[in-house]
């Protein structure tokens, strides 16, 4: 796909911003304002109950000015981004926020339309000192759109295992007053096939290259087709990650370890569930509004090196 070689060091920079700032990311979150030293004070006021927060608030370090300019040119930059992941993956998108970044540029979130279903994102270069916007160079950051799409079809295929496991989570739900994030949150992780309360990574992309292979030649497949390519039975644990990340309802509350406990005794148990390597953590009700992350010195977790393993 586009890789621009007079902006490699963008990529590499991006990527890296963008693996430890979405809500997906377990990084504590600390210098998110411009750089400048953030105090306790500072910092307890970035967070927000978990149910109010709709990703608006979403931040990339020093992306200020190039946030400005880009969000005051939205239906342009929207109008480029719709024809360049049209043009390169075959995918008509729905474009989320918009969001500067450091690198003199901005990060545009996106959703695709249909089945299979992702989010992901690619970056659109702006120049500070003439507001610039360089529709022609829209890039992405290697891989990131490809394992997007491969999530995707994991999910369209193992749809009725993930329901399975989005049901069993609507139980722990309702038992414990546990909650998933803001829906309308959910596209500013950019990660893969997600939904409020989990989102799957592609660890190990060999067995998948056939998905993005003929996704590039016919997106359009039914379920039926993409089944009849994909080789579950080669497909090992270790080669998807399912991320479950979950919050207190209530306000105040500490994060509860009898629901963690059952919440992973529950998927220990189930026999319905897609074939992955399950993390699980679960946070109080508090959510940073421009990391976009829960993780604190409270959370609970049970992760590498002891994920669940679910054949």
């Amino acid at each position: 796909m586009l890789h621009k070689n007079n902006i490699i060091a963008i990529v590499i920079l991006s990527a890296l911003l963008l693996g430890g700032c979405n809500w997906m990311s377990e990084v504590s979150p600390s210098n998110q304002n411009d750089n400048e030293e953030i105090d306790k004070k500072e910092t307890d006021d970035l967070y927000v109950p978990v149910q109010e927060y709709t990703g608006e608030e979403y931040t990339l370090p020093n992306g200020k000015e190039t946030d400005r300019i880009a969000n005051e040119n939205r239906r342009e930059i929207e109008k480029a981004i719709k024809s360049f992941f049209k043009e390169d993956y075959k995918t008509e998108v729905k474009v989320h926020n918009i969001v500067g970044n450091v690198d003199g540029g901005a990060t545009v979130f996106v959703e695709s339309v249909g089945k299979p279903h992702f989010y992901t994102y690619a970056i659109i270069p702006i120049s500070k000192n003439t507001e610039e916007i360089r529709m022609n160079d829209i890039f992405t950051e290697s891989g990131q759109v490809e394992r997007a799409i491969m999530a995707g079809v994991y999910g369209m295929v193992n749809e009725n295992e993930f329901q399975n496991l989005t049901d069993l989570i609507d139980d722990v739900k309702k038992a414990y007053n546990v909650t998933g994030i803001n829906k309308k949150a959910v596209p500013i992780g950019a990660n893969r096939y997600s939904n409020e309360y989990y989102f799957v990574s592609i660890r190990k992309k060999d067995n998948f290259e056939i998905i993005l292979e003929n996704y590039l030649d016919n997106p359009r497949r039914d379920k039926e087709n993409w089944s009849q390519l994909i080789n579950m039975e080669n497909i090992k644990p270790d080669e998807i990650k399912i991320s479950i990340k979950l919050y207190m309802e209530e306000e105040g509350v500490e994060p509860s370890e009898e629901a963690f406990n059952y919440l992973v005794k529950k998927i220990e148990q189930a026999d319905n569930l897609p074939k992955g390597l399950y993390s699980v953590r679960l946070h109080d009700n508090n959510i940073n509004i421009k990391s976009a992350s829960g993780s604190k010195e409270n959370s609970l977790k049970r992760a590498n090196p002891n994920d669940i393993v679910k054949e």
